[in-house]
């Protein structure tokens, strides 16, 4: 069994900022995988998310956007892999990533948050970092970095977080909306030739 969450924050307020990508692509791989028999989307109050399950090449699923703020990410990905019993190895998860050109993935497993909230957060609370991770850019860090050079002022936590919290512009959704099915190949390929595959073929 695999379990896949898609992080961000919850409510509208949210919606279609650049820490929500990870949702807003599960959002979409959801959608794509009614031919797979995912059924719809379950609040589960207990497991503090909204679940979604199904079958690919013979491989149970289970698609999870946590009800909680990314920062406490952690506990929702606790409860669900104690619920179902799922090892370490196959919790995978899709989050945003400053450090990455917008659009571009790598997959990545057994690594350090690299300062990611989210990413801290579940590290904490699950007692580990051997889990897979597909890191989406939003492509931020570069133009950030400069313009703090030119201004010679050092990068803020309180400032980063304003700027992912920022929504997407006509311009970047375009740029998302041609990268995505890129994205979801690199998962399904993962799902049926291993993330070892996927990884050589994606990175």
């Amino acid at each position: 069994m695999i379990l896949i969450i898609g992080l961000g924050n919850p409510g509208l307020k949210y919606d279609n900022t650049r820490h929500n990508l990870g949702q807003w692509l599960i959002d979409g791989l959801h959608a794509q995988w009614q031919a797979y028999d995912f059924d719809d989307w379950t609040k589960e109050n207990n497991l503090k998310s909204e679940t979604s399950k199904g079958k690919i090449s013979d491989q149970k699923i289970i698609l999870a956007k946590p009800l909680i703020y990314m920062n406490n990410s952690g506990l929702a990905v606790s409860l669900l892999k104690h619920y179902y019993r799922i090892e370490p190895e196959n919790i995978w998860v899709i989050h945003d990533d400053i450090d990455l050109p917008l659009g571009k993935i790598k997959i990545v497993k057994d690594r350090g948050s690299a300062g990611h909230k989210g990413i801290q957060s579940i590290i904490r609370a699950i007692g580990t970092k051997n889990f897979v991770r597909f890191r989406i850019g939003i492509g931020i860090k570069k133009d950030v970095n400069k313009s703090f050079i030119l201004r010679r002022t050092r990068l803020t936590a309180n400032f980063l977080a304003n700027i992912v919290l920022k929504k997407f512009n006509s311009n970047e959704k375009e740029i998302l909306s041609g990268a995505k099915e890129n994205i979801y190949k690199a998962i399904e390929m993962a799902i049926e030739e291993k993330i070892e595959r996927a990884m050589n073929q994606f990175n």
